[in-house]
């Protein structure tokens, strides 16, 4: 006796993934609907609602599907090398937008906007990195860069290479950033105590450090909204 699996085509309209997106938009979507649209199509016997659904229990969760390894995705049914590229310029796509949309809109009344871009950069990395915004007299973005690159549980940062960035743009101001790849984003007395000789570094040069974000796998933690800078 075999299983009858009904194709998404099948469905009632206001079910299927994509005319829901349409009709409803993104943001009413589960992940394996999400995911379900990115894949197009099933394996055999099973659906891309069924697979994606498999993929969601096989990885954890969508985070962890998104930040898997070429290898580690293409091990799994219904993907490979071409799925593989697809998911990574897609994700590329998207940090261009947010960088973009960094340049456009960032000032001193949109430390979302920049929590959110930050998020998107660095909240999937299995490493530590610290990254530098860069910003002139209006607090627009000159630059954004990463400055040191670590292990899982740490990287070394050193402000003198801070202070010769600052000069080479002739910021006003920056804004520090770090990931913990733990996934907490509460600050180490070792956070804080660099922080602290960065904030003492730029000083010397009238710059000033607008707020220094660490992202976890929740809300980021700021500097500024604790009161530590």
């Amino acid at each position: 006796m075999t299983e009858n699996h009904c194709s998404i085509k099948e469905w009632p309209m206001q079910m299927r993934p994509r005319e829901k997106l349409l009709q409803y938009g993104a943001d009413t979507l589960s992940d394996s609907e999400l995911l379900a649209i990115f894949l197009r199509t099933g394996v055999k016997g099973c659906s891309a609602v069924e697979l994606a659904n498999k993929l969601l229990v096989s990885f954890g969760d969508l985070s962890a599907l998104l930040s898997a390894t070429q290898q580690d995705f293409c091990a799994h049914a219904g993907l490979g090398p071409a799925k593989y590229a697809q998911l990574t310029a897609v994700l590329e796509m998207s940090e261009r937008y947010h960088r973009h949309q960094l340049e456009r809109n960032i000032s001193l009344t949109s430390s979302n906007a920049v929590a959110q871009y930050l998020s998107q950069l660095l909240r999937q990395l299995p490493y530590e990195c610290f990254y530098v915004l860069y910003l002139d007299t209006q607090h627009q973005l000159i630059s954004c860069d990463e400055l040191f690159r670590g292990t899982i549980n740490s990287a070394n940062v050193y402000p003198r290479e801070i202070v010769r960035e600052v000069i080479k743009y002739n910021a006003a101001s920056v804004i520090l950033s770090h990931n913990h790849p733990s996934g907490i984003a509460t600050p180490s007395d070792a956070d804080r105590r660099i922080t602290q000789r960065i904030v003492e570094a730029l000083a010397l040069i009238d710059v000033t450090v607008l707020d220094h974000f660490i992202i976890g796998q929740n809300d980021p933690y700021s500097f500024a909204d604790h009161g530590l800078l």
